[in-house]
């Protein structure tokens, strides 16, 4: 056997089109094809290899409903560039470090994890967490 890696992530939302444009417009993802399924849903490639992230319209997908910004709860995290670069990028998007933790531009920050990687987290709009896992500070 071959040894096993991520291929894909899958996350449950309520509004199709309003995740497609966070996901495409705001996170910048690819959108690819993705087969015909009974159910709606979307498939983004993360990276420029074979990881992908699915999404698909509740049918018992844990919703996170009112749940706050809080990088102890499930989410899944994006390996990126620098922690500065990725903060500004950020910020260009709208999202504040001082918003309260339940507003949906909320930032977290952690540069100095003890995961020896700074991170950064946020919120989709349905309210599913986003690690971006930083190569550096600088």
């Amino acid at each position: 056997m071959t040894k096993p890696y991520l291929h894909h992530i899958l996350i449950g939302v309520d509004d199709l089109e309003r995740s497609r444009r966070f996901y495409r417009d705001v996170l910048e993802l690819e959108e690819i094809d993705r087969p015909a399924f009974r159910f709606p849903g979307l498939w983004f490639r993360i990276g420029s290899g074979d990881q992908h992230l699915h999404i698909i319209v509740g049918y018992g997908a844990l919703q996170r409903t009112g749940r706050p910004n809080n990088p102890e709860d499930v989410h899944f995290a994006l390996r990126v560039g620098t922690y500065r670069e990725t903060l500004d990028w950020l910020h260009s998007k709208g999202f504040r470090e001082e918003l309260p933790p339940d507003d949906l531009q909320s930032l977290q920050l952690r540069p100095d994890s003890i995961t020896g990687h700074p991170q950064l987290y946020i919120l989709d709009p349905d309210r599913n967490m986003i690690e971006f896992n930083c190569s550096s500070l600088d």
